[in-house]
């Protein structure tokens, strides 16, 4: 799922964003009204998180327009704390207010509540999402099961996730320590030479050729992408 961050403060940007893809989200920001509008009506976006003071079109102005052409769950994340902030932008069509400071796991709390709720109001999570599905690799997400050229690979827990992890965020690096934190959690016992192993044997599974592989590729000096 791809969410938009629309905020001129970079440094806020910068954590929303990496706490958005620690939970497994991809992001866009874009720190300018205009182009964040612009941004908005022509993807297709999961939720929005948007601040009020932008440079070119204030985030009341930016709901109003995106509401004339879309519903998708927009979050105000503002400075601006005055109950009239809140109340205005609730008005105008926002799902949500919350003030800064913010705790980023309150954030990423509301993100995934609204994004469900959105997701069983409209009926936007069909079946068709529950199964990826990758040139000769389907990965059936109900099932938690792996199947390449229409043989099933057995995958334990953990190879299991990390592959779903990297195949729903196709065509991006992600650094050793990153996926560590990712899939084993930040309090986990081990160390990144654990992603190593994993990656081995979900290779060892699902590529024909290891040396021409046609999944995850390794990006020397960096991590791993897998190939979209």
């Amino acid at each position: 799922m791809r969410i938009l961050v629309i905020e001129d403060d970079k440094s806020i940007a910068e954590l929303e964003r990496d706490y958005l893809e620690i939970n497994g989200y991809e992001c866009d920001v874009v720190g300018d009204g205009v182009k964040g509008l612009e941004m908005a009506i022509e993807n297709d976006y999961a939720l929005i998180i948007l601040d009020i003071m932008l440079p070119g079109m204030d985030g009341f102005e930016l709901c109003v327009k995106l509401r004339e052409k879309k519903n998708t769950p927009v979050i105000f994340l503002s400075a601006k704390k005055d109950d009239i902030d809140k109340v205005r932008g609730l008005g105008l069509g926002a799902d949500d207010y919350m003030t800064k400071p913010f705790s980023p796991n309150e954030l990423m709390a509301r993100v995934k509540s609204h994004i469900s709720r959105y997701e069983r109001l409209t009926g936007t999570h069909s079946t068709n999402n529950k199964v990826l599905k990758i040139r000769g690799l389907e990965i059936d997400k109900d099932g938690r099961r792996v199947f390449v050229n229409g043989e099933e690979k057995n995958m334990p827990a953990k190879e299991y996730d990390l592959l779903l992890f990297l195949a729903e965020n196709p065509n991006r690096v992600f650094s050793k320590e990153h996926l560590f934190d990712r899939i084993w959690g930040m309090d986990a016992i081990g160390d990144v030479f654990t992603v190593t192993v994993h990656i081995r044997r979900i290779r060892e599974k699902i590529e024909s050729n290891m040396d021409n592989v046609q999944y995850i590729e390794t990006v020397w000096g960096v991590g791993y992408r897998f190939k979209g």
